[in-house]
């Protein structure tokens, strides 16, 4: 497939740069990211005008321009969507914000102000994303997978998830969470240590913390490093307290 039945493909939501098999696992499609790769690499240098006076990209990955038909809400100051980025029905875009090419943005989420989707991010439906939230892109090297946020999961402000990790359907990271395959999660609910880079289950809460660094001298220093805390799991009362989302839609 050349590149730019890839591009079109990718934001008409056709093609997804990872997808789900029937066990609830994501696999990365490589030919998505090759395909990327060589509209970069066939990509040429313009200045682009209109709203983007002055700004200098790719001729082939402009920014998308959306109409009240594509049910978007893509409000005035600043944000951009790039092309090769699905974006759908019923999505809210707060300015400033970018979504990157390969990224898949679901129906029902809210992509707030200062976030970041980057290359190849996968967003289910009704994610909160909140102001200030980093989700990594990846597109080299050409096997590994994107940031998977699933259905229904909150990221509350500041939070930064990269490398790949998977965020299961209900989660929700607090304020300041970091999570990428270095970062040690515990669950504190279940009592074990989750492997670095593991997936966030369904309906964690998941708050930062920190742990003692290993070593006489560090402990003499009290040094500590940061963790992720699963503290619970979602129930009625935390449900609740996320409900007032559903009205800003």
């Amino acid at each position: 497939m050349n590149w730019q039945d890839v591009i079109a493909q990718l934001e008409s939501g056709v093609l997804r740069a990872a997808n789900q098999d029937d066990a609830g696992n994501w696999h990365v499609n490589i030919e998505v990211k090759q395909g990327i790769l060589a509209a970069f690499k066939a990509g040429k240098n313009v200045a682009f005008s209109d709203n983007y006076q002055g700004f200098v990209d790719k001729h082939n990955l402009p920014a998308r321009q959306f109409t009240p038909q594509d049910g978007v809400r893509l409000v005035p100051g600043g944000s951009s969507v790039r092309a090769g980025a699905y974006v759908a029905e019923g999505v809210i875009i707060m300015p400033p914000a970018y979504i990157n090419v390969g990224a898949y943005v679901d129906t029902g989420t809210m992509v707030d102000s200062h976030a970041l989707i980057g290359s190849c991010a996968q967003i289910g439906k009704n994610v909160h994303v909140s102001a200030a939230v980093q989700i990594g892109g990846v597109l080299e090297p050409i096997g590994a997978s994107p940031v998977i946020i699933e259905d229904n999961a909150f990221l509350s402000a500041g939070v930064v998830v990269v490398e790949g990790i998977v965020v299961k359907k209900g989660a929700v990271l607090a304020p300041g969470v970091s999570l990428s395959k270095s970062v040690p999660v515990y669950d504190c609910v279940n009592q074990v240590m989750r492997e670095k880079g593991a997936e966030i289950p369904e309906n964690a809460v998941v708050v930062p913390g920190t742990r003692p660094v290993k070593g006489e001298w560090a402990q003499a220093q009290g040094l500590n490093m940061a963790c992720a805390l699963i503290v619970k799991y979602r129930d009625e009362q935390s449900d609740a307290s996320l409900e007032l989302e559903s009205i800003l839609r």
